[in-house]
């Protein structure tokens, strides 16, 4: 029997928005946010727990993901590899960075950076929704220039995710789309990404005794489900109204975050 820190009706909760949230990485990408948010917002939960269980709930949906992802072909080119080796192993620095600088962050300030995050990634989804993205530099994976800027770019990341405990793909998407890596592209390498940066700073936080292993599994479950879930629905539901939506809910929940 699995002891959790609060009662059944939030547990209840938590397993539904993890579920929906599943279904939102695989059918507009950085649906995992909603777990971290989850976790900061309706339990008492220190900031490090927070990210640390999120962050163990992200391994198996990242392994998922990257077969996924695997299986369609998008990472079977030597510039997919090459993109995905460099910058998930300068994540695996910066993740480790990331969950060492959380133990000094207080509750308050982790809200302040959850909460612009939050608002900075749905104000991103609704700008390329309406207007697109224009590519500010056009990466050259292959190149030495290129996976130089791949590792700042991936070390950035990490550090980023595994202070707050958010998937990869929620800032690695739009970040590599900004560099000239083709959409598609983008969320497969993201999702392999995400296992590297997932696994490094779950290890950190479950080291530092801030990875909540029964409320992981319990949340971990539906949202690997919805993952499945989610893959399914991306072939019969339009996902340009889904992302405008997450765009507008990310946007709403934001300053609510931060203050």
């Amino acid at each position: 029997m699995l002891e959790l820190p609060f009662g059944l009706s939030l547990v209840l909760l938590l397993v539904s928005i993890a579920f929906f949230s599943g279904i939102g990485i695989t059918t507009i990408g950085p649906g995992g946010i909603f777990v971290t948010i989850a976790l900061y917002s309706l339990t008492p939960l220190a900031s490090s727990q927070v990210a640390g269980t999120a962050h163990a709930t992200f391994v198996v949906t990242g392994l998922v993901g990257s077969a996924a992802y695997l299986h369609s072909g998008e990472m079977n080119t030597g510039e997919s590899r090459a993109i995905a080796i460099v910058l998930s192993g300068s994540s695996v620095l910066g993740a480790l960075a990331g969950a060492s600088i959380n133990q000094f962050v207080p509750r308050s300030v982790f809200g302040l950076l959850l909460g612009g995050v939050a608002m900075a990634v749905g104000g991103v989804i609704l700008y390329r929704e309406r207007r697109g993205f224009s590519p500010i530099y056009d990466l050259e994976p292959l190149t030495r220039f290129g996976q130089a800027v791949l590792a700042g770019l991936g070390f950035a990341l990490g550090v980023a995710s595994g202070l707050l405990g958010i998937g990869g793909p929620v800032l690695a998407v739009p970040a590599l789309v900004l560099v000239g890596v083709p959409m598609l592209l983008a969320v497969a390498v993201a999702q392999v990404q995400s296992i590297f940066i997932a696994t490094f700073a779950a290890s950190g936080y479950f080291l530092q005794g801030n990875v909540l292993v029964p409320l992981a599994v319990v949340v971990g479950t539906p949202l690997l489900l919805g993952v499945v879930v989610g893959w399914r629905v991306a072939h019969v539901v339009d996902p340009e109204r889904l992302k405008i939506a997450l765009g507008i809910v990310l946007l709403a929940v934001g300053p609510y975050l931060a203050l």
